[in-house]
């Protein structure tokens, strides 16, 4: 071989090999792309324009924890509501039990119809993550509300109130139910994977260890119910056995409160442990007025999902990204911020009594 075909071989080794680096740097760049947006869709990336207009024909898909639950059917009234209000279509589906990956199918099922934005309450804030970042890729604008998602999985958290004002309320209206505020408590949530009620817990725990006040309650166990009636039931009927002494029950979920209240009223509980916690006071009035529960909390679950809505549209038409201190209008709820990683607080939680229970109806 000539030393001319020498040089022409180098020639195309180089090129060759150069065209490998250049792959393997746009490759690169392209990852790093992607993670720098969150795994960003439309409404995501690039700069928000408040004067966009709303998608015409806008579609919104719905995903709550599980199917059955009335909490979570009024908040996706709330969505209809909203996306209806604006001239879009709405539909709600969800699985049928409230598995980490069980909502992972619709996801993927919402994505692929071409909708324009999803809502989610998360039964697992990272298992919903890669399928939310394929919708995403889609053109998908994510709103996660109630129970959030990991962060860099939405654009937009709605959370029901700020979470330690949530868990905190909560341990406050057991220490004032219970004589002295004293004795054994017991928490009855969801599932273990809830991000939302874990995240109260979180609070709830912080607030008995730190604040003087509660010094004399000891937390005895967290059980599951995981978001069951019939489970929930049973698991107050083992929380009673096992601590014969327990003075109060806090269940911060809608199906474990009804459920510790229907085992407890009517037995010979009623009168020595408390239940309180979060629940919707058509469920609860009958107890609340027979004098069983003293007290629970909540907010208008018709209120989260409306403002999920507002939400969900302004980030499908561009009008916000997520980013924070940007605002948007939410019908009647009027004007909201976004705040830090995306959250927007509805409000605080409102207490329900014999006072007040007949005032409400959800």
């Amino acid at each position: 071989m000539s030393r001319r075909d020498h040089g022409w071989l180098r020639t195309l080794f180089a090129i060759a090999l150069a065209s490998v680096f250049a792959l393997a740097f746009v490759a690169c760049g392209e990852t790093r792309d992607d993670e720098d947006d969150g795994g960003g869709g439309t409404a995501a990336e690039g700069e928000a324009n408040p004067e966009a207009e709303i998608p015409e024909g806008l579609e919104v898909v719905s995903i709550p924890k599980q199917l059955g639950n009335p909490y979570e059917e009024i908040e996706h009234d709330g969505v209809k509501e909203a996306i209806e209000e604006l001239g879009g279509s709405h539909r709600y589906e969800g699985p049928t039990d409230a598995g980490a990956s069980s909502q992972v199918p619709l996801i993927n099922a919402a994505a692929q119809q071409g909708v324009d934005a999803l809502i989610i309450a998360a039964n697992d804030p990272n298992a919903v993550c890669p399928a939310l970042d394929q919708a995403r890729q889609r053109d998908v604008a994510i709103v996660a509300m109630d129970s959030d998602t990991a962060p860099e999985c939405r654009s937009i958290f709605i959370n029901q109130a700020s979470s330690e004002d949530i868990g905190d309320t909560q341990i406050e209206m057991v220490c004032e139910q219970i004589e002295g505020c004293e004795g054994e408590i017991a928490i009855l949530s969801a599932t273990p994977n809830a991000t939302n009620q874990n995240t109260w817990i979180e609070f709830m725990e912080e607030e008995l260890e730190e604040n003087e006040k509660y010094a004399n309650l000891e937390l005895v166990e967290i059980a599951y119910g995981n978001d069951d009636d019939q489970k929930s039931f049973q698991e107050t009927q083992g929380l009673l056995q096992a601590y014969p002494d327990l003075k109060g029950i806090i269940a911060p979920t809608t199906v474990g409160i009804a459920a510790a209240a229907r085992y407890i009223c009517g037995s010979p509980y009623e009168g020595k442990v408390v239940v309180t916690g979060l629940g919707t006071p058509n469920q609860m009035r009958k107890f609340v007025k027979s004098g069983c529960v003293e007290e629970f909390a909540l907010w208008n679950p018709a209120d989260v999902g409306y403002l999920a809505g507002h939400a969900a549209a302004n980030l499908a038409a561009g009008r916000i990204t997520g980013a924070e201190g940007e605002t948007f209008e939410a019908g009647r709820l009027g004007e909201y911020e976004i705040g830090e990683n995306g959250e927007v607080i509805l409000g605080p939680p409102t207490r329900f009594n014999q006072d007040n229970i007949d005032d409400f109806d959800f």
